[in-house]
């Protein structure tokens, strides 16, 4: 499955860019599987995805838990938690 991941804040400057097209393999269909996945692709995106449990996931602009299905999704907002004021 070819999906477009964009990164947000912090995970964007950790991981050196704003995002990318990944083509993912056939096991990762979670977004939790997903973090997981990009964790293994070099020592910025583990650096950037650290502390997964408190990154959070929009599919196609909808805010997502870290069980749900990223199966059909276009794209992929990665980000850290946000704080407001």
């Amino acid at each position: 499955m070819k999906v477009d991941l964009v990164y947000f804040a912090w995970v964007r400057e950790r991981i050196g860019k704003p995002g990318e097209t990944l083509d993912l393999p056939d096991a990762v269909t979670t977004v939790g599987e997903l973090l997981n996945h990009l964790k293994g692709l070099g020592e910025e995106y583990d650096a950037a995805l650290e502390h997964d449990r408190v990154i959070r996931v929009a599919i196609d602009q909808e805010h997502a838990d870290h069980g749900e299905s990223i199966l059909g999704a276009r794209e992929i907002g990665i980000f850290p938690p946000m704080t407001g004021g």
